[in-house]
């Protein structure tokens, strides 16, 4: 069943008959129930979890319209089940129910419109907040303050037991209050009875050493490559029947609510996670609560913009009323308490078929390949192509032609292909190697050993040179602006120019022939074009496309060479020598000046006058926090290039190097590192995301930025087709401290 059709939907002019309408429903539940069993119980999804709800809300909108067509055994009928047969099972002391969602604030003020029409009282309502984790609830039994009994959330009525597992997971306390200081005094007194809930996840920092390191594994033993979801390795994980095998997961834990206890315990939501973390249970730091429901409805629709900076995968908010016993006193509708509701974000990741692998050329001839796919809505926009990153990712994740690949898309970054759905393969698909031969121009693909990279041999190559330029005047280069890809490759079809040196020699009357080119814009550009001249003596190096050489080596060249002829007449064992650049990129640079086309080049920037001298005194690090520290890059950054990570070293005193060693200080390391970081990890060298490396400079990132300076605190929730996250205690009273946005 690995090929179930998840494409029919009914499409038509006319609206559909009953008949229609009873088929298609059927077609759903069949699907709805395989996709649940493989993500549920296999944890082997084959379509991802915003796919899933698309048919989910499909079916349930079908029902809603024709109630007989509603069956006993619907998936809208139920919460949902991850029971596994192979576990001993365990009754919950209360049915851990599901959340009703909302996609958009009008969704979340006819929830509280609904809640006003049951309510008794006209007292104003107040919320908390919460993420919406993506991993796997657990239940937690505590009888005198010893963990006597954990289980997953099933079917929300009886789950798995899994306490051998969940006693492996650090985060979870095995004996309440935790903290060595506690004491049995308030508001710490502990129960005898006490059932906790929480959300078990693996930290994106943490998953990706873990993926790394398996599917290594996995590739030398030629397995079927696996681990490429943090919530269904989460899943997989707490369900071994062997718990040194979960032991070796890096489990985290996030208490989120207590279901039962034998004593007075805190009357709201926003008191129990107080008392969580107070016990010694980890909660994060993204919750808010709130007073008044529009500051609530600009929070949650805001906070799409900072969930990257998580440590943890999210896909919504959580919305409750706060006062427990307000939300108790709602009950539910069908299997949703009305009390909270799950705010979804749109989708980051989806699952499509992978149709052809597409070589791109860079400008210094780096072959990067590109995914072409069956066209797929995701993040807000159709993406028919998707980074493969390079030829050595393809094969570490054995992504092949034909597979069915998970994409995603965060916020505006290019879509990337995360791996292939191994499950659902059917055989016809074929292996994607490196060409042979540029696909532009058909020389020779050059392949160096214990690099990442495949390049085209031919420095002429019409897609390098038009690369070239492009790269030359961007603002990270000679920053000519005026200049994009269009106008550079207007320019080159035009005849005006061949290279780069040729900008220097354009005249307004020439450019006036050109489509688009008015008066103004010419003498801006010709001005823009007159400035560039002057650029510090690094930009240009930088600029001139030399394979390996970006702005952080070109800074470590300029401490050398502090002329362009000097840095021309240098040799490659000169050029090693220089602290942060590896022999390879040594022998580029040699090559590169070597090249009589090349020598040509520069001898036209010369006369068109275009600065050859470095500024000595404006090249000492600004500071010293890295000084003798010496780093390698790897990877792709989230929030700037490798280039500018370099400058930022450099700029603190350390040095970058283009090859890992026993001397490398830190290896910092992006998205598809390749095997810099394989090596960095048997050396035992310390590896820094960019988050840690900013933090190592006393540098805030972008990202993080976008939170607000306030300490927060995140609970979790289970995900499952029907969000499951629900009323966390039977216990009640308001929070009278609480302000319109405050935080734990």
């Amino acid at each position: 069943m690995s090929d179930m059709n998840t494409d029919t939907n009914i499409a038509s002019d006319q609206p559909a008959t009953h008949d229609e309408l009873a088929a298609r429903a059927a077609d759903l539940r069949e699907q709805l129930r395989f996709h649940n069993y493989r993500y549920s119980v296999l944890s082997q999804p084959i379509i991802s979890d915003a796919e899933y709800d698309a048919l989910f809300d499909e079916l349930d909108a079908i029902e809603k319209a024709q109630p007989d067509l509603i069956t006993p055994d619907s998936p809208t009928q139920r919460v949902g089940s991850d029971l596994d047969t192979r576990l001993p099972k365990i009754k919950h002391p209360v049915p851990m129910l599901s959340l009703a969602k909302a996609y958009s604030p009008d969704d979340i003020r006819a929830w509280k419109q609904r809640i006003d029409r049951l309510r008794d009282s006209s007292a104003p309502l107040t919320y908390t907040t919460e993420p919406k984790f993506d991993g796997l609830t657990v239940v937690l039994t505590y009888t005198d303050g010893v963990l006597t009994q954990g289980a997953t959330r099933g079917d929300g009525f009886i789950g798995d037991d899994v306490t051998a597992n969940v006693r492996t997971i650090r985060s979870i306390p095995l004996r309440i209050p935790a903290h060595p200081t506690a004491t049995n005094a308030d508001p710490l007194k502990v129960p005898h009875h006490l059932v906790v809930r929480g959300e078990v996840v693996i930290l994106k920092a943490d998953f990706k050493a873990f993926q790394t390191k398996m599917q290594a594994e996995q590739t030398e033993n030629a397995e079927p490559l696996k681990f490429i979801n943090p919530r269904n390795t989460a899943s997989g994980a707490l369900k071994q029947l062997d718990a040194r095998i979960t032991a070796a997961r890096p489990l985290t834990m996030y208490a989120f609510g207590i279901a039962e206890a034998d004593s007075d315990m805190p009357r709201s939501q926003w008191e129990t996670l107080s008392y969580l973390r107070a016990l010694g249970f980890l909660t994060s730091d993204q919750v808010r609560h709130f007073d008044d429901q529009e500051a609530l409805i600009v929070y949650v629709t805001g906070f799409e913009g900072s969930r990257h900076s998580l440590d943890f995968e999210i896909d919504g908010m959580v919305i409750k009323l706060d006062e427990l016993a307000t939300a108790n006193a709602l009950g539910v509708s069908g299997k949703n308490p009305r009390g909270a509701v799950a705010y979804k974000f749109p989708p980051e990741e989806v699952t499509t078929r992978l149709i052809k692998a597409i070589a791109n050329v860079g400008r210094t001839g780096v072959l990067t390949p590109e995914a072409e796919l069956e066209p797929v809505f995701v993040s807000g926009a159709t993406i028919r192509q998707a980074s493969l990153h390079n030829y050595e990712d393809i094969a570490r994740k054995d992504i092949r032609l034909g597979d069915r690949v998970l994409i995603k898309r965060a916020g505006e970054v290019i879509p990337f292909v995360v791996g292939p759905i191994v499950d659902a393969r059917t055989g016809d698909e074929t292996p994607i190697l490196p060409p042979e031969r540029c696909p532009v121009c058909d020389w020779p693909v050059k392949h160096i050993e214990g690099e990442v990279f495949y390049f085209c041999s031919n420095a002429a190559c019409p897609e390098r040179v038009a690369r070239n330029i492009e790269y030359f005047v961007s603002r990270g280069a000679m920053d000519i602006d005026g200049l994009g890809e269009q106008g550079v490759r207007q320019l080159l079809k035009s005849g005006l120019i061949h290279d780069e040196a040729d900008l220097f020699t354009l005249t307004a009357e020439p450019l006036t022939t050109l489509e688009g080119y008015g008066d103004k814009k010419i003498q801006n550009l010709l001005k823009n074009i007159q400035a560039a001249k002057s650029r510090p003596l690094e930009r240009l190096i930088a600029a001139l496309g030399i394979r390996g050489v970006g702005g952080g080596i070109a800074e470590l060249l300029i401490s050398r060479y502090h002329s362009l002829d000097a840095l021309l007449n240098a040799s490659a064992a000169d050029i090693d020598e220089i602290a942060g650049i590896g022999p390879h990129t040594a022998e580029a640079i040699t090559d590169w000046m070597a090249q009589a086309h090349n020598r040509a080049l520069v001898e036209k920037l010369r006369a068109a006058g275009v600065n050859f001298t470095a500024d000595e005194t404006a090249h000492a690090p600004t500071f010293d926090t890295l000084a003798g520290k010496t780093f390698v890059l790897t990877g792709t950054l989230p929030t700037m290039t490798r280039d500018e990570a370099a400058a930022l070293i450099v700029q603190h005193g350390g040095k970058v190097s283009g090859t890992v060693s026993a001397k490398t200080s830190y290896v910092l390391a992006g998205d598809a590192p390749g095997s810099k970081l394989d090596k960095a990890r048997t050396l035992n060298v310390t590896i820094l995301d960019e988050a840690a490396f900013r933090s190592l400079i006393g540098q805030s990132s972008e990202l993080s930025n976008n939170l607000s300076d306030e300490p927060m605190i995140s609970i979790s929730h289970d995900q499952e087709d029907s969000e499951s996250q629900h009323d966390p205690s039977n216990t009640s009273s308001s929070n009278d401290s609480a302000n319109t946005e405050a935080a734990l």
